[in-house]
């Protein structure tokens, strides 16, 4: 026979899934058992007791029996003395069996096992998702992350740096400072926040409150615990109770102050957990099988519980102590037998308590059903956790994961605030800060200093949480690059950089204290900033009083009504340069306020059109101007008012016919002029009149010859022009004695005219993707030549005369190797040697 013991393994699920089992699933596992106990009791007394006794009735009664028909119901003797049947004690046995078997009604015969099997598959189905494989796995996956989240280190460090963080008052903002009455209303509600915060752990944080103590008493307070403790004091108020006051003040005293020490190990176990939880949340938000499982499981007990037990009331009167039996074999020699059910009284009481235990069954189905109905078990929000905790990103979850965190919420509530704290990026970008304070130290920052080509001290840091502690002991530092810093405060430390004069942000969010933005107003000169959203451009911007140059690239959209991006420039008055890479159909109104102390201005618009540039005629003291992909058709008249013009640059925009050079002649200081990426078909000849250009880029384009009139521009020094369809340069490029940078490749040359060797201050010569089949030997002319480019050409040998170009190394010859190998050993070996420019 079976044990209770056995059946009870055979139920049994994983201790752990006790916190999916709410208090009427676990009271239903109590009254399954219960049922299962009185089950295996009636059958156990069902198998070991005698079932039924009968006793023969004679044909003729003798005188000493006496009919009891009229008290029973049915015709029954009572034999008042002995009466002799010749009947064997076999013969008994057999009508007892035959009489059991056949005139005892099945309910009362099968009542136990009935109840039994019943009883089994309410263990059985009330627990049926911890044992489907499908649901199982999840399952188990879930407990382990929870328990992962419950354990780590991270899970009370970041809910007590919650508390920490709201005993702090505040840094007021820019300019604006709170008054009495906010301030007071501010700690009231971190007090509020920190008792909530805190209440339901009592015991877990009491622990992990001493185990930290002791750790502190091991390492000395830093000077910074001080702060911590006042701070604790100013928002102890008399109405908090003495409990709640004492757990608060010694939660975040013993608990705050340890938040920046985190372990390596610790800090990059908590990160995976962050990425674990992260994945299944993914994992189980696609599918409702949990749920779906669930709600199954608890319809099936529901129905068959209610059927059981209208089937049970139903036939509990059948057990009855008497009935009368009829054997027809009369193997005996009766026929008529008098019999008793012997176990009737006790499967009758059985029967009223399993009944009862069976309505109770019933009642917790049906509040299951209800509470899987009612509710909303496929969405599961963490409002109150977010108002409470301060921390107001953590998202909503839907299907399986939420029904798991509806059940861990009936657990224990604070389980499900553990568990938030690793869906929130805060908490994660929060435990980034601290494994990059450990893995960033000084030396790992030191070992990034560069030089860049301006011969400055340059530090990039790329893709971090925020900034390193230690970033600001780097005092030589002169060029900071900041890359998509997802957030980060400059504080007051930032003045122990003396010489950072630059500073770049890539898609950061940067904040600046008030002490570290005085700093920032008298050291930083140069500021450029890269932002996809308008509203990222921080404020501060516009009060850096000492910004010589400002580099804003939004990739934006800017309105007519609001430049919302720019707001005002009145605080920048030395500024000299301003780039700015926006989507407008106007030039900014705000820029007015620099017209008169701008030197240089550069709009990139993005390929939109600028419609209107009559505002450029007040910037009269600009240098530099460069309007790039403005969609621009032609050159506006507004700019040739600005006669301190020095460069000019209308690159990527629509230009085709350049009739207004000719004005150009009023900008008598302009000796740079970019026209790359065009539509140009040709240059006018009174580009002459621009006599003073010295740089003419004019590459990108569509010209099939050059004008004779470039080459009467003798101050020029620069010309671009690759990438058109030029045919063959005149021999008038002579001319150009001070040349010293020349490109004409990806055109259609076939030759280079001999008078091209005449320019003997040529420093750089581009000649490639072209058709040129014999390199003059007049190149040997070129002595000051550095660089050159002959590659994708026709040539079949260099001639030996490159050996007099004596600053030409061969890393700066670029020609395919088997037309170099053309040039003679000496030759070669001599160009491989080359230091330096030989005077």
């Amino acid at each position: 026979m079976m044990l209770l013991g056995e059946l009870k393994k055979f139920t049994a699920q994983n201790p752990s899934f006790r916190i999916l089992k709410p208090w009427w699933d676990v009271m239903s596992d109590y009254i399954s058992l219960l049922m299962l106990t009185v089950s295996v009791f009636s059958s156990t007394l069902q198998a070991s007791s005698e079932k039924v006794l009968c006793v023969p009735i004679p044909q003729d009664p003798p005188e000493n029996v006496i009919n009891l028909t009229s008290v029973y119901g049915v015709e029954t003797y009572y034999f008042t003395s002995g009466h002799r049947t010749k009947m064997d004690l076999q013969y008994y046995f057999m009508v007892n069996q035959w009489c059991y078997e056949h005139v005892v009604p099945r309910f009362t015969r099968f009542f136990p096992y009935l109840i039994l099997v019943n009883s089994t598959i309410f263990m059985i189905a009330s627990n049926f998702w911890f044992k489907f494989p499908g649901t199982r796995s999840r399952i188990e996956q879930f407990i382990t992350v929870l328990g992962m989240c419950l354990a780590s280190p991270w899970t009370i460090k970041a809910l007590s740096r919650t508390v920490h963080e709201a005993t702090m008052i505040p840094l007021a903002p820019l300019e604006t400072k709170p008054s009495e009455s906010e301030a007071v209303a501010r700690s009231l509600e971190t007090e509020t926040q920190a008792s909530v915060l805190l209440k339901p752990s009592d015991s877990q944080l009491q622990n992990i409150s001493q185990l930290e103590i002791r750790e502190q008493l091991e390492d000395p307070p830093k000077p910074t615990q001080k702060r911590v403790s006042f701070r604790v004091e100013e928002v102890k108020r008399p109405h908090m109770s003495y409990a709640c006051s004492k757990q608060f003040i010694d939660t975040v005293t013993g608990m705050g102050t340890a938040l920046s020490i985190l372990d390596k190990k610790e800090g990059e176990e908590a990160k995976a957990l962050f990425e674990r939880v992260k994945n299944f949340r993914l994992h189980t938000e696609k599918r409702r099988l949990l749920y779906n499982i669930y709600k199954i499981q608890a319809i099936l007990r529901l129905l068959l519980s209610t059927s059981l037990f209208l089937y049970v009331a139903y036939y509990t009167p059948d057990i009855k102590f008497e009935f009368y039996c009829e054997e027809p074999r009369n193997i005996s020699g009766y026929t008529q037998f008098s019999c008793i059910y012997v176990p009737w009284r006790m499967f009758t009481m059985l029967s009223v308590i399993y009944l009862l235990v069976l309505f109770c069954y019933i009642f917790l189905c049906l509040y299951t059903v209800y509470w899987i109905f009612w509710h909303k078990l496929q969405e599961y929000s963490f409002e109150i956790i977010r108002r409470e905790s301060k921390i107001d990103d953590i998202p909503d979850v839907i299907n399986d994961f939420a029904l798991l965190l509806h059940l861990i919420h009936q657990y224990d509530q604070l389980y499900a605030w553990k568990f938030a704290v690793f869906l929130s990026d805060v908490s994660e970008t929060k435990l980034d800060l601290l494994n990059m304070n450990n893995y960033w130290t000084q030396e790992k920052l030191r070992q990034r200093l560069s030089i860049n080509l301006e011969g400055k001290l340059e530090l990039r840091l790329p893709v971090l949480p925020g900034i390193p502690d230690q970033l600001f002991q780097l005092k030589e530092v002169e060029v900071l690059k900041l890359e998509k810093t997802k957030s980060a405060t400059l504080m007051s430390d930032v003045s122990n950089m003396r010489l950072l004069k630059e500073l770049w942000m890539t898609n950061c969010k940067i904040k600046v204290e008030t002490t570290a933005l005085v700093f920032l107003k008298k050291n930083l000169n140069i500021l450029r900033v890269n932002f996809s959203n308008p509203d990222e451009v921080p404020a501060w911007v516009y009060h850096l009083s000492s910004l010589q140059e400002l580099y804003i690239n939004g990739h934006f959209e800017l309105e007519n009504k609001a430049i919302v991006a720019l707001h005002s420039f009145k605080e920048l008055t030395k500024l000299k340069f301003l780039f700015l890479k926006i989507r407008t159909s106007l030039i900014p109104a705000t820029l007015l306020r620099l017209a008169q102390t701008l030197e240089g201005l550069s709009i990139d618009n993005d390929n939109i059109k600028l419609s209107s540039l009559s505002i450029l005629k007040k910037f009269t003291n600009l240098k530099e101007l460069s309007l790039n992909r403005c969609r621009m058709d032609r050159i506006p008249s507004s700019i040739f008012s600005l006669v301190k013009l020095q460069e000019l640059d209308f690159s990527d925009n629509n230009l085709s016919f350049l009739e207004e050079l000719a004005s150009l002649q009023q900008l008598k200081n302009l000796v740079s002029l970019y026209l790359s990426n065009n539509i140009i078909t040709s240059i006018p000849p009174h580009i002459i009149k621009v006599s003073r250009l010295e740089k003419l880029y004019i590459d990108h384009n569509q010209l099939t010859s050059i004008c004779d009139a470039v080459f009467k521009l003798t101050r020029l020094s620069y010309l671009d022009v690759s990438k058109n369809e030029i045919h063959s340069l005149p021999a008038e490029i002579g001319n150009l004695v001070g040349l010293e940078y020349l490109s004409i490749s990806h055109n259609e040359l076939t030759s280079l005219p001999d008078q091209l060797f005449s320019c003997t201050k040529l420093k750089t010569l581009i000649l490639s993707h072209n058709s040129i089949s014999i390199l003059s030997p007049l190149i040997g002319t070129l002595t000051q030549l550095s660089y050159l480019d002959l590659q994708e050409n026709k040539l079949e040998k260099l001639p030996i005369e490159l050996e007099q170009c004596t600053c030409l190394k061969r890393s700066q010859l670029l020609v395919e190797k088997e037309i170099f190998d053309t040039l003679p050993y000496e030759v070669r070996e001599r160009m491989n040697i080359k230091n330096g420019c030989i005077s």
